[in-house]
């Protein structure tokens, strides 16, 4: 089987080329950026491996029939045409469990680094003075309430280290509507408005799926004037203008993305005016370790299809 790497921005391809090539599976390295690029440099593949290209309806009509499997590095496939893949019988698939511990762990440095006002203070003191008072109020994280959207791998393990601080936890989960049905011994399910009105901490671990513009003008007119918001999900979750508005306009406390619509922001973006908005450019999953992890799983799973074994991350659909 042909193997091509659409795409990658990782400093060198050396797991891959190991695990492809024990396998004795011929594969190239492109760097694909548009549909155009797809079409005229991948015919011939059986297996794409895939980062940021965008593997559309047209790109995959154009590399049949040979096209049978596109495995995403990563977690979301925003830019998989998931439906025609399904249709054209080509099997896509992710690595969902490969960052977990890092996610977790940048969202809960993100929510002490609000809380604890230390962006905000440092700058404060390198540019004007020695003076705690701007950060007042700081309250203790054993009266906070933190409310999770979305309660996959990810948002369980961000649930355990907020539990370790002692916040009380509540969850509200887009793909179930049935909360007073669920249990879990660390956090209490509720609806997505009990959540907006009672949390003074909000993470973002739900998928994009159909939950574009999630938190508009409507959803932060629900929140405390106290409240923070996280997101280290999926950029187009926030409506950065209402968000924009809503820290303008004083409706939350403040706000820290990892990930936002179109990346990267443009440094000239309005939310960049607000000393009470941080940013990171998409680097949550990130660990040396995950890294590795990543770009294994990524092989291996290619491997595994060409092998004519079952797939351990199908997204679309199983094959039979």
């Amino acid at each position: 089987m042909e193997v091509i790497i659409t795409d990658c921005d990782h400093k060198n391809i050396d797991i891959e080329t190991t695990i492809l090539n024990n396998a004795k599976l011929s594969f190239k390295l492109l760097q694909c950026k548009t549909e155009k690029d797809l079409i005229n440099n991948c015919k011939g593949a059986n297996i794409l491996i895939n980062q940021y290209a965008p593997i559309t309806e047209t790109v995959m009509k154009s590399l049949l029939p040979e096209l049978k499997q596109v495995v995403r590095y990563g977690v979301g496939v925003d830019n998989i045409n998931l439906e025609a893949a399904k249709n054209l019988g080509i099997i896509v698939c992710n690595v969902p469990d490969y960052g977990m511990n890092e996610v977790a762990d940048h969202a809960l440095t993100l929510m002490l680094a609000l809380e604890r006002k230390i962006v905000l203070m440092s700058n404060y003191t390198k540019n004007t003075k020695w003076d705690y008072t701007k950060s007042i109020p700081i309250h203790r994280h054993n009266t906070l309430t933190v409310g999770i959207i979305g309660y996959g791998r990810i948002g369980k393990e961000f649930a355990k280290r907020v539990n370790a601080l002692g916040c009380n936890i509540v969850v509200s989960d887009p793909k179930s509507s049935n909360y007073n049905t669920k249990t879990d011994s660390l956090v209490k399910f509720v609806s997505m408005d009990e959540l907006l009105e009672k949390s003074d901490v909000i993470s973002i671990h739900c998928p994009l799926d159909n939950n574009v513009g999630l938190f508009n003008d409507e959803a932060f007119d629900k929140m405390k004037n106290t409240a923070y918001i996280i997101n280290t999900a999926r950029g187009g979750i926030i409506n950065e203008d209402a968000l924009d508005r809503a820290l303008t306009e004083g409706k939350i406390a403040g706000a820290a993305l990892d990930v936002v619509k179109k990346e990267p922001l443009n440094t000239e973006a309005p939310l960049f005016r607000h000393e009470n908005f941080i940013c990171t450019p998409h680097m949550a999953w990130y660990s040396e370790e995950a890294a590795l992890e990543l770009k294994r799983k990524v092989a291996e799973e290619a491997v595994r299809f060409a092998r004519g074994e079952e797939c351990f991350y199908p997204v679309n659909f199983v094959l039979a």
